[in-house]
């Protein structure tokens, strides 16, 4: 409440000061300058001081607070009614409005490793836009033979995708065979037809490729190999269908190997987090707190909570890569026989 006049303002704090003194009332009763107040002995002095100095000066004064009406004067021995109290605040009517039931909307943190209020939600917003729901449907003759739904995310405004291979492909032999129409939709709605560029069997990853008039949003690529175990991460996708969801945890392991998992084959390692994973989610983004890809979900273990697995984003880039220079993953390899040396053996190598 701004006050009008000098006058007004020294009249606020020589009222205010008289009153929790125990002076008496004021001689004027202005409605527009009565003021009802109580406050501890150290500010009645501060309040003395300043009506002394708002008298000589006739400054303007500031008042954060918004008193409402005064009830009706009481009896003159009383002095001034005691209406509310002076107590401590830190933080006026003004800024109480940008406050949530949580607290503030500040998101500052003390420092820049520190999770923040909004630190997840952000997180999610900056990639949501580039997560996509992918469901390929297999027909014949007229029958739904089978259906997968998984995630994917747009990796450039162009269109190109990456998710997990196992949504999109069937594996005959070494060779990929797309499992049917790849039907890819956005967060916002949006529904197109994707291509199966390239899948790898090996490494469970996809890439599908879709066509757009105007661009697409994508999303950034980050590294993988500065993760540690404790980092916060984010996992977005549909899973079971629900498309949008959002899960949140952290690494539980950087070097996660196939061995550990009891996979047989070649040797992979992947990112083990404690985020929910379940099916559908499949293909979807893995990300760090400032919003970049950091691991491609693929696998969860079953019947059992926090134990899910995605792809190095590191290594789905070297993947790509080999697609876009030989159509395929080249991965050298060396063959090894071991064998009981016997004396036919033996023979047999001096010859």
């Amino acid at each position: 409440m701004l006050l009008r006049g000098g006058r007004r303002a020294a009249l606020l704090l020589a009222a205010a000061a008289a009153g929790v003194a125990g002076a008496g009332a004021l001689a004027r009763r202005d409605p527009d300058t009565a003021v009802h107040a109580s406050a501890s002995p150290p500010l009645r002095q501060a309040l003395s001081a300043a009506a002394a100095e708002g008298l000589r000066s006739g400054a303007r004064l500031f008042s954060p607070w918004l008193l409402p009406p005064p009830p009706p004067p009481p009896p003159p021995h009383q002095g001034f009614p005691i209406l509310n109290s002076f107590a401590s605040a830190s933080v006026s009517p003004a800024d109480l409005r940008g406050q949530g039931s949580a607290g503030s909307l500040d998101d500052s943190r003390c420092c820049p490793g520190c999770l923040g209020r909004n630190s997840i939600a952000k997180a999610a917003s900056a990639v949501g836009p580039a997560v996509v729901n992918i469901s390929c449907m297999q027909d014949a003759h007229g029958w739904r033979l089978e259906e997968s739904i998984g995630s994917g995310t747009i990796i450039d405004p162009d269109g190109t995708i990456f998710t997990c291979a196992h949504v999109v492909a069937d594996f005959q032999s070494t060779k990929a065979v797309v499992r049917g129409k790849v039907s890819v939709t956005l967060q916002d709605g949006r529904e197109f037809e994707g291509v199966v560029l390239n899948a790898d069997r090996h490494s469970d990853i996809a890439v599908v490729k879709i066509k757009s008039k105007t661009p697409l949003p994508a999303a950034r690529l980050g590294s993988s190999s500065r993760l540690q175990p404790g980092d916060w991460v984010v996992a977005l996708g549909c899973p079971l269908s629900l498309q949008n969801t959002v899960t949140a945890g952290i690494v539980s392991c950087v070097d996660r190997k196939s061995s550990d998992l009891g996979l047989g084959g070649l040797r992979r390692e992947y990112l083990q987090t404690d985020c929910a994973i379940n099916q559908g989610n499949s293909g979807g983004p893995l990300v760090n707190l400032d919003g970049e890809i950091i691991g491609v979900n693929v696998m969860k273990v079953r019947n059992a909570d926090g134990l899910s697995f995605a792809v190095p984003i590191d290594s789905v880039v070297k993947i790509v890569d080999n697609f876009k220079r030989n159509g395929r993953v080249v991965r050298p390899w060396l063959g090894l026989k071991m064998l009981d040396l016997n004396p036919m053996n033996i023979s047999q190598l001096k010859e």
